[in-house]
């Protein structure tokens, strides 16, 4: 793991600005092209807009005086090197590192006398929403709100001097200005995204607090036996086996019936004639199909063979079940 870290941060740290290889070379072309979007996102109970984001270079012995903003600064040195200075003290920051003043942090910036420095910047207001809480979400937006509330803690709670971007956040300045630029389907979600990583990214740069999130888990053979049985039902009509089915879920025959049994207390077999006849109850009681027509439709073998399996199923014959449903609903059919 620290090899493909230490692997991802080469390619800040050996090449230079003025080098052809300087690998956010494409956002020189409009370097600031991303903070001419009007990006707003809901994350979690969190509102993220975007108020800069750009690609900044500074020419060697530079001096960016004392100043402070109000919103997230976030800064990353893609190339060069210089000072930072806080109320803490001074610190040297170079190619592939990251700090984070704001909001309200006091900060001069200094350049290298004899090497120009590049610097990615992303501003953000971070503003709490009214979203009340749901007890049942099925759809990760609880983990989201959870994740989003950890690293905006961790955000408030990191100390300014520089770090290693140890996370490679800001290899989704590139992402975020690629997805721009080539403007394909998906380019929102790709920039929302980028702006997502960004910050979690950079809220573990200085690991303040390490945390175990709980992603959501399955009980496996729950979920198996919810794709089966709805493959059952997407293909009922047809002939099908417990091995086909099986094969779709990557499992032998075997533990598919184990599975059927213990959540169904059926045999494959049973589930799928089960299921059959209830398709056919509906019809017979929707259509005026004959017995034949229905077994065609319904994955029977002949009219004869449907018959047989209604009547020991349902202790009477098909037409009977018509006559009876309709006389006791009052139906003529339709």
């Amino acid at each position: 793991m620290k090899a493909a870290k230490d692997l991802r941060q080469s390619r800040y740290l050996s090449v230079g600005r003025n080098n052809s290889s300087f690998y956010f070379q494409p956002m020189e072309a409009d370097p600031h092209a991303l903070e001419r979007l009007d990006i707003r996102i809901r994350w979690g109970r969190y509102g993220v807009q975007v108020l800069k984001w750009h690609l900044i270079s500074f020419e060697a012995g530079s001096t960016i005086p004392y100043h402070k903003h109000r919103e997230y600064e976030f800064h990353f040195i893609p190339s060069g090197k210089g000072l930072l200075t806080l109320d803490e003290g001074t610190f040297p920051v170079q190619s592939g590192m990251f700090y984070l003043t704001g909001p309200q942090v006091m900060h001069q910036q200094e350049i290298d006398p004899r090497d120009p420095m590049s610097e990615l910047c992303l501003h953000v207001d971070i503003i709490p929403l009214d979203q009340p809480a749901r007890e049942d979400d099925d759809w990760g937006e609880a983990l989201e709100r959870v994740e989003a509330e950890e690293c905006v803690r961790q955000l408030n709670i990191m100390p300014a001097f520089p770090a290693l971007d140890r996370y490679d956040a800001m290899s989704y300045f590139l992402t975020a200005y690629n997805a721009w630029r080539d403007r394909e389907l998906g380019a929102y979600n790709t920039i929302r995204q980028s702006i997502i990583q960004i910050l979690l990214r950079a809220a573990r740069a200085h690991n303040v607090t390490q945390i175990q999130p709980a992603l959501p888990s399955r009980d496996m053979n729950a979920y198996r036996y919810q794709l089966a049985t709805q493959y059952i039902r997407d293909n009922y009509a047809r002939p099908i086996t417990l091995d086909e089915v099986a094969q779709g879920l990557h499992i032998c025959g075997r533990q598919l019936q184990r599975i059927l049994d213990e959540q169904a207390g059926e045999t494959f077999s049973g589930y799928l004639e089960h299921y059959r006849l209830t398709q056919v109850c509906r019809a017979l009681v929707l259509t005026e199909q004959t017995v034949e027509q229905l077994a065609v439709q319904h994955g029977f073998s002949s009219g004869s063979y449907l018959h047989y399996v209604f009547k020991k199923r349902m202790g009477t014959t098909p037409l009977r079940y018509r006559e009876q449903w309709r006389r006791e609903n009052g139906s003529a059919g339709g």
